[in-house]
């Protein structure tokens, strides 16, 4: 198992906050950094929600997204069905 983890911004799309993500991808499959960081990078703005979704799709695994938005701690998990 290899374990990743990322923090990067994304701007919220309802009210415009800069909101940390930290990212943590669990996978059996090597994935590399650089890859990673382009994709997160080109995250700029979205729900937290649609942004796993988005890294879900591009990275599979099993991922955990946590970030704090006016005050609500949020995480999403996303698994292998």
């Amino acid at each position: 198992m290899n374990i990743y983890r990322h923090t990067f911004v994304a701007e919220c799309p309802s009210d415009s906050d800069q909101i940390v993500y930290s990212l943590e991808i669990r996978s059996q499959s090597m994935i590399r950094v650089e890859h990673i960081r382009t994709a997160t990078a080109l995250i700029k703005r979205g729900y937290h929600e649609a942004i796993a979704d988005q890294l879900y799709e591009r990275f599979g695994g099993e991922q955990r997204i946590t970030a704090t938005h006016q005050g609500v701690d949020i995480e999403t998990l996303r698994v292998p069905a």
